[in-house]
């Protein structure tokens, strides 16, 4: 049984209280045989293992079953459970004023190797670091994950950013680095209705509007990836399939951040 010497710290436990309004989503809810694991203590053996980056097998006991807490985190991750949580919590806030956008490369292990569909369909590729997964993101001003979208790791921001840019909130700004300064992403910027800020590249003989006072908190995106990345299976990719990854992001950003 779960002890309070043992027990993931208290604010953790809140993501199991965000569960219970989704509960017409669980996969598993409703189901006949045994009785159901615990939520919270199955979250909290999820979590652990996210944050220590063990293997599965190597949870600790008191946890529950190391099968369990694989297949409930595989099931979610199929159903968009943990995306829907995520989404659901960052969306409470209402729409930001300010959006920044930026990437992050992170390295794919070998046991992440042999996903259905090749590399290339679970978001793998190759770039200057061997083969890499490059995590997307959108953020606030104050550095709270808003959206992701994974890659190959030499997929191009400007090009990502064609799928991502779908993903942002209602904004008045959007910031980002020279790797999005093209006439497509600032295009489908003020499509949307923001106003891009963006620094233009040092050989464009036509240099667009760009404030360097409002861009100076651009950075709040880079720490966040660097707080994402405390969590050693995000730090270094473990998982064949791009969907549990994802969900993996989806759980760190909402403990991280909307919790």
């Amino acid at each position: 049984m779960t002890t309070e010497s043992t027990a993931v710290p208290r604010s953790q436990w809140r993501i199991a209280i965000a569960t219970e309004g989704l509960k017409h989503q669980r996969p598993d809810a409703g189901t006949r045989g045994k009785p159901r694991v615990d939520d919270r203590r199955v979250i909290s053996g999820v979590v652990h293992v996210l944050k220590s980056g063990g293997r599965w097998a190597d949870a600790p006991p008191v946890y529950g079953p190391r099968k369990t807490l694989y297949n409930r985190f595989v099931r979610w991750a199929a159903k968009g459970v943990w995306e829907d949580i995520f989404h659901a919590l960052a969306a409470a806030g209402g729409p930001p004023a300010q959006v920044m956008i930026d990437s992050t490369a992170v390295r794919a292990d070998r046991s992440a190797s042999g996903g259905k569909g090749g590399e290339r369909a679970q978001a793998i590729g190759r770039s200057r670091g061997g083969r890499t997964t490059k995590i997307h993101a959108l953020s606030d001003p104050r550095g709270r994950p808003l959206a992701f979208l994974l890659t190959g790791g030499q997929v191009a921001d400007r090009i990502a950013a064609d799928r991502l840019l779908d993903r942002m909130p209602a904004t008045d700004l959007l910031h980002g680095d020279k790797g999005y300064d093209s006439a497509a992403v600032r295009r489908k910027i003020e499509e949307a209705g923001a106003a891009p800020n963006i620094p233009p590249c040092a050989n464009k003989r036509w240099k667009n509007c760009f404030s360097p006072y409002l861009y100076w908190n651009r950075n709040v995106i880079e720490r966040m990836f660097g707080r994402l990345k405390d969590f050693r299976r995000i730090a270094t990719r473990y998982d064949r399939s791009a969907t549990n990854f994802m969900a993996a992001i989806h759980i760190v950003a909402t403990i991280a951040y909307w919790l």
